[in-house]
């Protein structure tokens, strides 16, 4: 294992020339905010933030961000108005635009460095205003804590984490952000002990300290705020990759653990995947992913409830215009008829309701082995196609985020297969229909 982390550490460590870009780069950026902020009184100084800040960037993506410090006292309208004010200002010359977190900040690239201008209040340890409030804790915090090798292994970890699929703290990955790399590396102390660790990890286990109980597969403290679990914006799914990762790691380390997957179109099963597709009109990420994956959700319910069985589903966005949502299901195809089953016939009430209910529309009813009655029903739809296109139809109110609906009333397409789907949405789709690559690594 300790052969394989040298040769990473020698590929992920940025060079010494690559540094010296990077600071003048960061330099001129922070020259520039640092002129505008004088304009406003509401603000009292200016701060590197982020993976450049703490010593952790990686040489291929690292962002450069400035944090601009607000007085407590600023309205929330004032904030938002004068930070993207600032952001734009200083950064004119390098077509600035607006990106969303929970408050909107200001991004622009100086020569393949993205630069975020990013607001936050000055406020005390634990009286957070809002979501980036925290973020000078956090770098204070691992400038202090990290030592220069650790420094290098949160960057072997997040290559590990990139090239695997599970980086990343936006809605539409929640994977694990730069931050959770930097805690795991805190806690354990090296690349090589977060791999042992993780691999022997327990369901709920805590790694950090807290008095607080947290229902997650795994607990990682804040350590700048014991009451804050950092895995509470990680999916199940990439926690259990994150797992396996680091068993097959431990068992048979190798370069191939820190390269980039090719993606694959899968071949099989598209006869039993259910597409929607919709246009949407363009708002920030986060807020699209958000909706989509409610409707996602609510929309399986709606085919199981109909009786076609869920295997998986997600969605996917090209974040410009293009909205399809994807669900594999046992069959498209189901029969005509179906048991549901009653209540025992001790229950006096609750049969004679349900025989009442349904003794003129079924098919047969009957008393089964089971002491319950039984009713055989015919389902109005039986293709999956023809059961979702209906039902957006006529529910659009009740089952689709109301953020989504206007999108919806334009039109939408229900279709099975790979027929209309260009080559980037069908690897996007074969993430349902292909085994995880991550399982692949126990071959």
């Amino acid at each position: 294992m300790k052969q394989i982390i040298s040769k990473v550490s020698r590929i992920v460590i940025p060079s010494k020339a690559m540094e010296k870009s990077k600071n003048h780069i960061a330099e001129l950026a922070f020259k520039l905010v640092k002129k505008e902020i004088r304009k406003f009184p509401e603000v009292t100084g200016l701060e590197f933030g982020g993976s450049f800040a703490k010593g952790t960037w990686l040489s291929k993506d690292a962002d450069v961000d400035i944090f601009i410090r607000f007085k407590k006292s600023t309205s929330e309208e004032k904030f938002e108005k004068i930070s993207k004010k600032i952001g734009f200002e200083s950064m004119k010359k390098y077509s600035p635009y607006v990106r969303y977190s929970e408050h909107p900040y200001v991004e622009a690239k100086i020569k393949n460095t993205k630069i975020n201008v990013v607001p936050f209040y000055d406020v005390k340890n634990g009286e957070w205003k809002s979501a980036a409030d925290r973020s000078p804790f956090h770098t204070k915090f691992m400038e202090k804590s990290l030592t220069p090798k650790m420094r290098n292994e949160v960057r072997i970890l997040k290559t590990f984490l990139k090239s695997n699929g599970i980086y990343g703290a936006e809605i539409a990955k929640q994977g694990f952000s730069g931050y959770v790399s930097e805690v795991l590396i805190k806690h354990f102390g090296s690349f090589e002990n977060v791999m042992k660790s993780i691999s022997q990890v327990k369901e709920n286990q805590i790694l950090g300290k807290t008095s607080k109980k947290f229902n997650t597969s795994i607990v990682i403290i804040d350590p700048i705020d014991n009451n804050r679990n950092l895995a509470a914006a990680i999916s199940d799914e990439n926690i259990g990759k994150f797992i396996l990762l680091s068993m097959a790691f431990k068992e048979k380390p190798a370069l191939k653990f820190f390269k980039n997957k090719k993606s694959t179109i899968s071949k099989k099963h598209w006869e039993n995947l259910l597409v929607i597709k919709f246009d949407f009109k363009i708002r920030s990420p986060d807020i699209i992913w958000g909706q989509i994956k409610r409707a996602t959700s609510s929309l399986s319910t709606q085919l199981e409830l109909g009786g076609f069985n869920v295997l998986r589903s997600k969605p996917h966005t090209d974040q410009q215009k293009e909205v399809y949502l994807f669900f594999l299901l046992e069959s498209t195809k189901i029969p005509e008829i179906y048991i549901k089953n009653g209540p025992e016939f001790f229950r006096e009430s609750s049969s004679k309701s349900f025989i009442s209910k349904n003794l003129r529309n079924t098919e047969l009813m009957w008393i089964g082995n089971n002491k319950k009655i039984i009713s055989l029903e015919k389902r109005k739809h039986t293709e999956a196609v023809k059961f979702m296109t209906e039902f957006l139809k006529k529910n659009l109110r009740t089952d689709i985020p109301k953020g989504l609906q206007s999108d919806f009333k334009r039109g939408f397409k229900v279709s099975v297969g790979n027929k209309s789907l260009s080559k980037s949405i069908k690897e996007a789709a074969s993430e349902l229909i292909l085994t995880d690559g991550t399982l692949l690594h126990f071959n």
